[in-house]
Formats: C-alpha cells, structure tokens, sequence
C-alpha cells in the first residue's frame, strides 16, 4: 500500500538523532560533541538539543572527560534477543512521560492488516483513557487517530477502508458522507495535527500526529475531558515535538 506522507519534523529529529548514535557507536573509546559535529554536519545548536534526547532517552552517555558513549538503552533494544519486550518497556516510559508533561492520555497506534489497533497506551486517574464504546477499529472516521492513519493511506487504501467500514453517525459532530472525509483527508497536511472535537465521544477532544517509521503506518495521539478543549491546540503541538523519541525507538 503506497503511503502520501512527506517527512514531518520529528521524522527529520530522528533521523538526525540516528546519524549522531551511528557516529558514537563507531567511536567505542567516546567521542567529543566538537568531532560529532564535524563528522555529522549538524549544527552544535542542532547537536546540544539532540545529544540532550539521547541522553534523556539513555542512548548515549557523557564520560567524565566530556565525550559521549553509546548508553544501556541502546544495548537492550541492539540485541536481536527480547528486543520486543525492550521496545515495548521503552515505549512505555516514552508514552508515561508524555502523558505526564502534556497532562493528557497518550496513546500509539497503528494501522495493521486494514484496521485501526491501539498498540499502546498511557493514561493515569488524571488523565483518564478515551472510554471505547464502539470498537476503534471501526470509528476510524470519527476518531483523531483513526484519520491520522487513513490519511497516511493512499487513495485506494482509504476507499478500502471505508467500504469495508460503514460510517456510523457516533454524535451530532460525526462526519458520515466519506465524500466530505476523503476530501479533507487529502487537503490536510501532514504536519498539521488531526483532531476529533467531539466526532467519537461527547465530553472528549483528541488530536493525533503521524509516526510513520518505514513503510508501517503509525500515529501517536492524545485525548482530554472537552473541558479542557482550550489546551488541545497546544497539547498536540507537545505531542508532536514529543514524537521523535518513539519514531527513533522504533528506527533503531
């Protein structure tokens, strides 16, 4: 299935962010941010912030003397041997901490064999889960990250969806005419953040960014009571800058 996605800003961040782990990894005696970005071109701006993910995200550590080394978190998930259970504990912390510095439920999806699965997901007692009352497999146009999905699809791949999936009216905001769906589908940017005012579940507000790590399609979104509807423009921008660690956990 062809994919319609330009590269989106954390796509770039991590990629970046790989550039920067190849060329400590090849440097096992530790390398200094000065020959780091030398060898990878990357502006000492640009490489502060990225070596302050990294670090963060326990890819590469700081020796005394000042140069950096590859990190524990890149062993577990480099080993061939319980690198799912690696990948999956790592993106745990990832989704927890999000949720926690956005003050929202974040969620990973993914769109697998033509449906919508929820892979997984982050919420706490303040900041409770999307309740599912109609199964997310078959809501994808009434859902923030159902659309971030489909609109990842090309323009069969989106038509197949929605003919094997009838548009249900879920509330008085559901899109039900997949003319008006498809047509905003591939008006929308892909930096732009896809948002459910209330199409899934009155009382509940969603955004949702891509995560497309080769050519499996991905999203990673975030839902809040529609009282705080005033903080989703700026959650979803958080969401996204957020983004690239799980885009380079899953590259890695």
């Amino acid at each position: 299935m062809a994919l319609m996605h330009e590269p989106t800003a954390p796509y770039h961040s991590a990629q970046d962010a790989l550039r920067v782990l190849e060329t400590v990894a090849r440097h096992t005696t530790g390398v200094t941010d000065t020959r780091l970005a030398r060898l990878t071109g990357l502006s000492s701006e640009r490489l502060t912030t990225l070596l302050r993910m990294l670090r963060r995200e326990g890819y590469v550590e700081q020796g005394a003397d000042g140069a950096y080394v590859t990190g524990a978190a890149l062993s577990r998930l480099g080993s061939a041997q319980g690198r799912e259970g690696a990948l999956r504990e790592k993106l745990q912390r990832t989704l927890d901490r999000l949720r926690d510095s956005i003050g929202a439920a974040v969620y990973i999806s993914r769109y697998v064999d033509g449906e919508v699965t929820i892979a997984q997901y982050a919420d706490g007692p303040a900041t409770p889960s999307v309740n599912e009352w109609v199964d997310f497999r078959y809501s994808a146009h009434a859902t923030a990250l159902g659309k971030s999905l489909l609109g990842q699809l090309d323009h069969n791949g989106r038509r197949d969806h929605l003919s094997r999936h009838k548009m249900a009216r879920l509330t008085s905001r559901t899109i039900t005419s997949d003319k008006l769906l498809l047509s905003r589908l591939e008006t929308q940017p892909p930096t732009v953040p896809h948002l459910d005012l209330q199409e899934y579940a009155v009382g509940t507000v969603c955004a949702a960014v891509p995560i497309t790590a080769g050519s499996s399609v991905g999203c990673l979104a975030l839902s809040l009571p529609v009282e705080h509807a005033h903080r989703l423009r700026q959650a979803a921008d958080k969401l996204n800058r957020g983004a690239a660690p799980v885009l380079l956990s899953l590259a890695i």
